[in-house]
């Protein structure tokens, strides 16, 4: 009663297979692969510079020199 053979795990498995089939436990895979890869690469920090190209991060420098910065004045008071 401790823990499972190789027999009670080989069933199991036929079982999953024949409920879900294999296209859908691919997909699965794929699924839960690319989130973990995205995971990862959501971690690195700095590597998103290393991505962008030249023309990018002077898109992004621009649009950072046109931001204005304004206080909101509350009329209700």
């Amino acid at each position: 009663m401790g823990s499972f053979s190789i027999w009670h795990w080989l069933i199991v498995l036929v079982i999953v297979m024949l409920v879900f089939g294999t296209k859908k436990l691919r997909n699965i895979g794929q699924d839960l692969g690319g989130a973990v890869k995205g995971f990862k690469d959501g971690m690195k920090p700095g590597e998103e510079s290393k991505e962008q190209t030249p023309e990018q991060i002077a898109q992004a420098a621009a649009a950072t020199e046109k931001t204005v910065d304004v206080h909101a004045k509350d009329v209700n008071k």
